[in-house]
């Protein structure tokens, strides 16, 4: 019988009855440590699936039903966020580093570079330092609210909106000159757009005027203070560079 590496006690199963650590053996081949981190990020039975198709699927349901109690079935909110923004990010800044997003006037010497370290490394902090804003924004609009379900929500809204970001972004290179990637364009944001409203009704229980109201309030304020946020964070990143 093994013993907890933490506390010491005697293990009968894969988690120790004292301290709650996982008995987990770190002297492998990297690979099949790799594999063991692929299959608890993605859940052997299937939760990460289950929820991914339950985000995009019914907009705001994910949310509704972690609020009220039914959770087991799903990956929990922070790490469907880190998950999805980890791979956003990386995604990104590899597509940065290449000159995908690159706009008139912007060099790959010049500017590629930095476009994939802010994206790389700046980003990612700055967009999780964000998120508890938005949640507050979203508790000025729904006062009756407990914070802690705005942040659930901003959690979940986030993730979504990085998967859609990464089919939109990738396209602003070529979408001024062919007309196919920028029908994609519109419908995504079409679809983020309408993802915001539905959602919105789904998880607060209101109505359509007033989720259209609360939306479009709460992301332009979101918009202006995030490009503040990036504004000053890019010219922190030129000094430092």
């Amino acid at each position: 019988m093994s013993a907890c590496k933490n506390c010491g006690t005697a293990l009968d199963d894969v988690f120790c009855p004292h301290c709650g650590q996982k008995n987990v053996d770190l002297s492998r081949p990297m690979l099949d440590l790799a594999g063991e981190l692929v299959r608890e990020t993605f859940d052997v039975d299937g939760r990460m699936f289950r929820t991914l198709r339950l985000l995009f699927v019914r907009p705001g349901a994910l949310t509704r039903d972690y609020l009220a109690g039914h959770r087991q079935r799903y990956t929990p909110p922070l790490r469907l966020y880190l998950v999805i923004s980890l791979l956003f990010f990386l995604a990104m800044a590899w597509a940065a580093s290449r000159g995908a997003l690159l706009e008139a006037g912007q060099t790959m010497a010049a500017d590629a570079p930095t476009q994939a370290r802010l994206l790389g490394e700046e980003f990612p902090r700055l967009m999780f330092l964000l998120l508890p804003v938005f949640a507050l924004l979203l508790k000025v609009a729904f006062r009756d609210r407990l914070y802690f379900d705005h942040l659930i929500y901003s959690l979940h809204l986030h993730s979504a909106a990085y998967v859609i970001l990464a089919v939109m972004l990738p396209l602003d290179g070529i979408a001024d000159r062919h007309w196919l990637p920028l029908i994609v364009q519109l419908a995504s944001l079409y679809y983020l757009l309408r993802y915001v409203m539905i959602s919105l009704r789904r998880v607060y229980g209101v109505g359509l005027g007033r989720a259209s109201t609360v939306g479009i309030g709460v992301l332009v304020a979101y918009v202006i203070l995030m490009t503040i946020s990036i504004g000053l964070t890019q010219q922190l990143g030129a000094l430092l560079a």
